[in-house]
Formats: C-alpha cells, structure tokens, sequence
C-alpha cells in the first residue's frame, strides 16, 4: 500500500475498492493526507463505521471536541459561510432544530408525488436518445444524456429554479464544490457571489407570493415560532441544489455500469423488473455514490483496531469500504440484486442519515428501469477500459461512460 495516500489522489479515485480491500485487511484505522498540512483518519470496516455514525464520538465542529487539543473550525472567508450552517455542518442542537424544520417540507409525500414528473422528464431525455441519427445512432454518453439532467431537473423544479437558470447552478456549483482549503475556496468566490445574490432574490420573491415549491415550504417552516435565519436557508438550499443531485448522478452511472459487467445480474433483472427495488439497495452497497462521509472530528480520544485517535482530529468514516466488508456481507465484491437483507451503509446512518435519500432511491429505480426497457442490447461502448473517476472531495463520481445499444 501507498503510504500517506491522499485524500485527493488519482490514484485512490481510479482504485478505490482495492486501496480499501488493503487497508480494511492492513490497516483498518489509516491516516492519510487530507491536505498539505491536514491529515485525515480513514475508518474503513463495516462495524466501526456504523458504530461511529450512530455514537456520539464523533462531532462536525472541531471546537466541540474535548479536552486542550481542541480545534478551531477551519478558516473560510466571510461571503463563504452561509454555506457552511446546513445539516452537514451542525451538531445538535442546532442539528437537530435546522432539520426537524427542514424536514417539513422535505416529506416522504412530496418525494412520492414526484414519480410521474420524473419519469416524464426520463422519457423526454431517452427520447432524444432514441431519435439521433447518423454517427450518433446507437450511442450516449449515460451522464450527459440522462445522469446529470434528470437529478438536477427534478432538484430544481423541487425548490422552484426555473429551467433557463439550470446552467448557471450548475456552473457555481461545479465552481463551489471541492476541497475547504483556503487557496479553493478563494478561488470559489465569484461563483459564491452569483449563487447567493441568486437565492435571496428567489427567497424574497417565494415570501412575497408563495408557490408549491419547495423553497416556498422553507421560507415558511415555522417550529413553535422558530424559523430558518437568513444563513441557514442558503445552506440549506445550497446544500439540496448540489448533493440533491450528484449523488444520483454517481448512482446512475455507476449502477449501469454495474449492472454492465455482471451480465447475469443485468439478465436477471430484465427478466424480472419486480426486483428492482433490492437492485437499487444492492447497487447503493456494491458501488455507491459517495467514497466517505462529510467530515467529523473525534469528539474524545478514540482507540479503535490499535490505533489512537486523537480528540480534535479529523476522521472520515470510508462508506465505500465499509460496503465491500467481507465480514459484513457474504461475496461482498459480488452483485447480487437478490440480497436480503441488505443492511448497507450508502447514505450514511444515524442523525446525520441522507433526508435525499428517498429521492435518489426513486431517481435510480425510474431512470435504470427507463434506460433496460427502451435501449435493448445496451452495453459500454469500450468494456476493455478502466473506469476513470473525479478527483472529487468525498464523492465516488465517475467522469463519464460511454455506452452503445440496439
């Protein structure tokens, strides 16, 4: 194994399952590079990663961990930190307040009501894929075509942007997003101003005349009089406008691709569509969307496997390892869309439990089931080529794949 392999490696984003394997067998508590002066502690086996998310060892602000080596919360420019006050950055009780408000308007049904517009904006997008011509017949690119539009379609229509400003959100987003080093976050700067200009304006016109959309319902969440400040409502939308999509995203792609490369499976749940709902969970725990959590700090000192964590430090609980632990889950490098029960941790566990993750779930089920029903003989356009990923802070996203069919 690489010593002191960083966080932000191309070499553990193209390999990451095999760098896990080891390090779950060699060194199940492994401290990498987070950033040139930052290391990190990677908890990568099925059990200690579930216990950590479900405890209360670990915390999202360094400065409530215990004890003389406290941390100061990481720099971050004044414009910058309205982003930093959602869900993935608060411990209770200002977690649990921001959530239970937030959560009122992110119900089950208003997820459940969305089936019939996602499945109408999945056929429009395989529409287009159906009638190319020419030297584009038979080919796509999965993200272009269909992963990224449909997720990031529905998360705006959900909070209530317009189609026209979908380039612009996806264009700050994809500026915003990344490593909270100061150097990045610097340089984020421009696409902060715009985003945040943006949603207040949206904000102020949902107060003034209310719609059925989702920003309306967080403008109003209102808890024995408690509502969401000014900060808070950016985060929150911040956070919905980017993780309510590229976690899907990585979901679709590397769900298909999946499916792909075990032709038995893919066989199997063409055969049998009513499986769908155990393929998506198994497609979640062979090769989810995310590579770890958010970042925690150790709360108090923590030994685990022999090593010592220190209270402060920084630790990330490894989703992707954990999913792949052979002590966990029988034949656990094996797709198997019949396991059950799948018991996998692709959303993460306890308080801090994904509130999209109904929502991916449904993307993935319309858009996979869309994808086996109107391009027969879909396969990848190059199977002889390793699967190339983003160099991407946490998530395990794909940089594309092409595929052919008919």
């Amino acid at each position: 194994m690489v010593r002191r392999l960083s966080l932000r490696s191309r070499a553990l984003h193209d390999d990451a399952h095999a760098h896990f394997r080891r390090m779950r067998r060699e060194s199940p508590v492994y401290r990498a590079r987070l950033s040139l002066r930052r290391d990190v502690y990677l908890v990568t086996r099925y059990d200690d990663v579930k216990a950590l998310l479900a405890g209360d060892d670990l915390v999202k602000k360094p400065g409530n961990a215990e004890g003389a080596r406290r941390r100061r919360e990481p720099w971050a420019p004044a414009m910058i930190r309205p982003l930093l006050t959602s869900l993935l950055f608060a411990d209770d009780p200002a977690h649990r307040r921001i959530r239970g408000l937030v959560r009122q308007a992110f119900t089950p049904r208003r997820i459940a009501l969305l089936e019939p517009r996602i499945a109408a904006i999945t056929e429009a997008l395989l529409d287009r894929v159906v009638a190319r011509r020419g030297r584009d017949a038979g080919r796509l690119e999965l993200v272009d075509a269909l992963a990224l539009p449909l997720p990031l379609r529905v998360i705006a229509e959900l909070v209530g942007v317009p189609d026209e400003d979908l380039p612009r959100f996806l264009a700050w987003s994809q500026r915003i997003l990344g490593p909270t080093t100061p150097l990045h976050m610097l340089r984020a700067l421009p696409a902060v101003r715009g985003f945040l200009r943006y949603v207040d304006a949206l904000a102020d016109a949902r107060r003034a005349s209310p719609r059925g959309d989702l920003m309306s319902a967080l403008v109003a969440a209102e808890d024995a009089g408690d509502r969401l400040s000014r900060d808070e409502l950016l985060g929150m939308v911040f956070l919905l406008l980017t993780a309510g999509h590229e976690t899907t995203v990585s979901l679709i792609t590397n769900g298909v691709r999946a499916l792909l490369e075990s032709p038995d499976q893919l066989a199997l749940l063409r055969a049998q569509p009513e499986l769908m709902d155990l393929a998506i969970e198994e497609l979640l725990r062979f090769d989810g969307p995310l590579l770890t959590t958010e970042l925690y700090y150790a709360r108090r000192p923590l030994m685990l496997r022999g090593a010592t964590i220190p209270a402060g430090e920084a630790v990330l609980p490894v989703l992707l390892s954990a999913n792949r632990d052979e002590a966990a889950f029988a034949d656990a490098d094996r797709l198997d869309i019949r396991r059950d029960p799948n018991p996998h941790l692709a959303f993460g566990r306890g308080a801090h439990f994904c509130l999209g993750a109904p929502l991916a779930r449904l993307e993935g089920r319309v858009a996979i089931a869309a994808l086996l029903r109107r391009l027969p003989g879909l396969r990848l356009a190059e199977p002889a080529q390793p699967q190339r990923y983003e160099n991407a802070w946490i998530l395990h996203k794909p940089r594309g794949l092409a595929l052919r069919w008919g």
